[in-house]
């Protein structure tokens, strides 16, 4: 009895370990099934393309959106599109006239997005691009640009030293993959003994423009006084010639009416002697030569 019991406890058993096999064989399927499925499909992200690569070669390039793919087989690298910034801070460089100075710099750039599958198959995506083409290009170029410029043309001149640098790093780059947006030259640190000199230079400039204001002002109130006395001068020669000119008037008008006396008397003897009645005061001269006649009654007598 006993070991009929034992047999029915070990079949049992036996019954249930086959059963338990069985739902962890339907587990584990299930499990594959799904993990099957859920690698079937992929997204991709608006501001992202993707390189669809089977058993590790590119296949084709991924559009934003839902796709899929075949699981365990294929593959989908993202690579993102999206603006991204590198600094380079204190790079190392000598200006023209061999001024050493640290530029810290920054730069945007970004995949290209018509030439992802370049992208991915010669440099791997963004690591690979910022390595070995962003940062090489940038402090080659940087370098090569900041050796054209004095070091105070450097400083007076900064547009155009960024100008310059944003063209010659643009360039460099177009057989690469990337695009560059913008480049800033954030600043430029020269030694304490040339950032000296740079002082004491401006100082003096301040200095010159200051004595060349002063010389402007002098000459412009120079040229005010002699404006003024030009004037003056010019209004007592109009004075004086206005003067002359009635001078000379009145002095015509009595030579002309002079004349015309002289030329009455000239005609007609006897308006001498009226004349001389009309301003005679009645008194007879005191002294008389013997010969002499006495004007008025001369006058007289030869009326009568």
């Amino acid at each position: 009895m006993n070991q009929q019991r034992q047999e029915a406890v070990i079949a049992n058993i036996k019954s249930r370990g086959r059963s338990y096999g069985i739902i962890a064989i339907f587990f584990i399927a299930a499990i594959v099934v799904l993990t099957t499925l859920s690698g079937s499909w992929y997204t991709v992200d608006q501001s992202e393309r993707g390189v669809v690569l089977r058993n590790g070669a590119f296949v084709g390039e991924a559009e934003p959106g839902l796709g899929f793919k075949i699981p365990v087989i294929d593959n989908v690298v993202k690579i993102s599109l999206q603006t991204l910034k590198a600094e380079f801070p204190q790079v190392p460089a000598y200006s023209m006239d061999q001024q050493p100075a640290n530029l810290n710099v920054s730069v945007t750039w970004k995949v290209d997005p018509g030439r992802v599958k370049e992208a991915y198959a010669d440099f791997k995506g963004i690591e690979g691009l910022l390595n070995r083409v962003i940062n090489p290009q940038t402090n080659k170029q940087l370098k090569s640009v900041f050796g054209q410029f004095t070091a105070y043309r450097s400083i007076s001149e900064r547009a155009k030293f960024n100008a310059d640098f944003d063209i010659a790093l643009r360039d460099s780059v177009k057989e690469f993959p990337v695009i560059i947006e913008s480049v800033q030259i954030e600043n430029i640190d020269y030694s304490t003994a040339y950032e000296q000199s740079v002082e004491q230079r401006m100082l003096a400039e301040v200095e010159v423009q200051k004595l060349e204001q002063n010389a402007r002002r002098e000459k412009i109130q120079a040229d005010i006084r002699e404006t003024q006395a030009d004037g003056e001068a010019r209004a007592v020669v109009q004075q004086a010639e206005a003067e002359a000119k009635a001078i000379k008037l009145k002095g015509d008008a009595e030579a002309y009416a002079i004349r015309e006396r002289a030329k009455a008397l000239a005609e007609n003897a006897k308006l001498v002697q009226l004349v001389q009645a009309e301003k005679w005061d009645g008194r007879l001269p005191q002294t008389m030569l013997p010969t002499g006649s006495i004007p008025i009654l001369d006058m007289r007598e030869r009326e009568k």
